[in-house]
């Protein structure tokens, strides 16, 4: 009876999180794809209003260069104001940050860009800066976070319907190790879809330089400097949060050639 019980009662954690995920969605007017969320574009921005100043806190806060926050800002700006990106609710807002050892860009939903000196440093091109920026304006617009989000609390839910079914008062470990598979599992999901995740910022990017009057080839400049600098010593951290889905390169090349059957347009800045 208590074996019965306790599937009774994970049958329905499970339910209830399948249930929130797979009807609470919502169509991206940038991407034109439907997607589990169950965040609202306020609740994404005020979420990462809030976590900002901790994830500057991590690469020493806001850089004290002026001209360079200044250039940053205004190359952020311009790619929202030229692109879809800006006619979303998002509330973008560039940083620059002080580590100039670390190589990393990354963005928290609602619109929070961030870019470490460091990274800045390697670049040698206003249109590689630009390209930077707007890959990372892609997982903003294309609701990343708020999506991993709701994977999460889907995985977390049927890690703990698969922990009530599988006890065992009389063998308490085994809860653990079903656990432990459970999280591998969701592991293995999430970055599978996080690879998902680059690859459409990367197309997003493309989309966006243009418009915004930037090369996207300067895009492919700087996924080689990442190669370098990976090779020339340990892997960038930009790499380890954006993992990269076999050749990124390629697949960029394979994205412009299709924007851009005719060739990249002449007088876009490079």
């Amino acid at each position: 009876m208590r074996l019965n019980l306790r599937v009774i009662i994970a049958l329905i954690v499970a339910a209830v999180s399948l249930f929130g995920y797979f009807f609470n969605t919502s169509k991206n007017e940038v991407t034109g794809e439907t997607q589990h969320v169950n965040m609202s574009a306020d609740q994404e921005i005020a979420l990462g209003v809030q976590a900002a100043p901790e994830m500057a806190a991590q690469y020493g806060g806001e850089s004290t260069d002026a001209r360079a926050t200044a250039a940053v800002q205004a190359v952020g700006q311009k790619i929202v104001a030229s692109t879809k990106a800006g006619q979303t609710p998002y509330r973008f807002q560039f940083h620059l940050l002080a580590d100039d050892q670390t190589i990393n860009a990354f963005a928290l939903p609602g619109g929070q860009v961030f870019i470490t000196k460091g990274i800045l440093n390697k670049l040698t091109s206003e249109a590689q800066l630009a390209g930077v920026l707007a890959h990372e304006i892609g997982h903003v617009v294309a609701r990343h976070s708020a999506e991993q989000v709701a994977k999460s609390n889907l995985t977390q839910g049927l890690a703990g319907a698969a922990g009530i079914a599988s006890y065992d008062p009389n063998n308490p470990g085994s809860s653990v190790a079903k656990a432990a598979i459970a999280a591998a599992i969701a592991k293995v999901v999430n970055l599978r879809f996080g690879r998902e995740d680059e690859l459409e910022a990367d197309r997003l990017a493309v989309d966006f330089t243009p418009q915004a009057g930037y090369d996207p080839r300067a895009m492919i400049q700087v996924m080689q400097m990442l190669q370098q600098q990976g090779g020339r010593s340990s892997t960038p951290e930009f790499l380890s949060t954006h993992p990269d889905p076999g050749n990124r390169i390629g697949e960029l090349q394979k994205e412009i050639a299709a924007e851009f059957p005719q060739g990249v347009p002449a007088g876009l800045k490079q």
